[in-house]
């Protein structure tokens, strides 16, 4: 998020706040409420394997990027960040909506629309990380918390979702 914070601003160091605030609301508050009820003993670990007990956290990930993107839109944000935020809420929705009938993985959607994203506001060279997704994908499935569909769902939802965002 601070590489597209700056990518967004030009390259001058004004991204960097923005992309702090992106890094904040996507993945620091999340992470944060995870693990505060993972200590509470909600969930027996921070990857809440049971898709049932997944809504409350995409509900925190919904509001953390609604008011994240509020703060940016009322702060001037350059547009870049404002559409990174958006495209992170639009495919947290899709996330949602799936995961009440099947387990889609969230790590593979989010590892390929950050490739995606990095490679729409800087350059297509970014796409050299793709196989970096490929790694996240293939360690859900080595680990046992998804099949390969779920993650490749998920991948292909990260970077369509960015793809659709990165157009407008």
């Amino acid at each position: 998020m601070l590489a597209i914070g700056l990518a967004a601003a030009g390259g001058h160091w004004t991204g960097a706040p923005w992309g702090l605030l992106g890094a904040l609301c996507a993945g620091i508050v999340p992470a944060a409420y995870i693990e505060r009820e993972r200590r509470r003993g909600t969930w027996g670990d921070r990857h809440v394997v049971d898709r049932t007990q997944r809504a409350p956290i995409f509900l925190v990930i919904l509001g953390s990027l609604a008011a994240g993107s509020a703060l940016m839109l009322a702060g001037g944000a350059p547009r870049g960040i404002v559409l990174s935020m958006a495209a992170l809420w639009a495919m947290t929705v899709v996330l949602l909506a799936v995961n009440t009938a099947w387990k889609i993985s969230v790590d593979s959607a989010v590892c390929a629309a950050m490739v995606a994203q990095l490679a729409a506001v800087h350059t297509p060279w970014w796409l050299c990380a793709a196989p970096l997704a490929a790694a996240v994908c293939w360690s859900r499935v080595a680990l046992g918390y998804h099949t390969v569909a779920q993650t490749a769902a998920g991948a292909a939802l990260g970077a369509a979702t960015v793809a659709v965002f990165a157009a407008g």
